[in-house]
């Protein structure tokens, strides 16, 4: 699915986890999206993955920024998110990575994830997201090692930033696609 709105995946994430009993959802992106509440709606882009995670279980990766309630869910529920400040990802994280998801994996992708170096054209950029190459070899590993059923690409905002940044958005849904076709 490709869409602005992060608050779309929870809809999608439902049905696939009537088709997919065992889902897990793979998180890229530069918040963790875990609030109960955000805007007078359980439903905004800032809840979603706390919806997601009320399905199946999740696991976050490139995030660099959060509220407070975020982090006691994240503690409350002992979740291990893969901060930004850790990355480069090690060969070490990927594998953590890809041995916490189920054999069915949804992957969200919120452009944000990126480096607003490479990615600007976001509502919320954040410094010091992941490169190009990192976010590639982290999907080609998962693709290899699990089953990719279905994936979203979020939160572009072309007006934000340059036109390669519709590029990349379009490059990474290509390569998604040739990804969740390898099995």
């Amino acid at each position: 699915m490709l869409g602005g709105e992060h608050s779309l995946t929870t809809g999608v994430v439902r049905a696939y986890k009537e088709r997919y009993k065992k889902l897990s959802v793979l998180q890229l992106d530069a918040h963790s999206d875990l609030r109960d509440e955000y805007e007078d709606t359980k439903y905004n882009h800032a809840c979603v993955m706390r919806r997601v995670h009320e399905l199946c279980p999740i696991v976050q990766v490139g995030i660099r920024s959060m509220g407070q309630d975020d982090m006691a869910y994240i503690k409350k529920k002992k979740l291990r998110p893969f901060y930004a400040k850790e990355t480069p990802l090690s060969l070490a994280d990927e594998k953590s990575i890809v041995s916490q998801l189920t054999d069915d994996v949804y992957i969200t992708i919120d452009l944000d994830v990126f480096d607003p170096s490479i990615m600007a054209a976001v509502g919320t950029p954040e410094p010091g997201g992941m490169g190009w190459y990192e976010v590639l070899r982290l999907l080609k590993r998962v693709a290899k090692e699990k089953r990719i059923v279905g994936f979203d690409v979020m939160e572009l905002a072309p007006r934000e930033g340059p036109i390669a940044c519709t590029y990349l958005a379009a490059k990474l849904t290509y390569k998604l696609i040739g990804l969740a076709l390898v099995k």
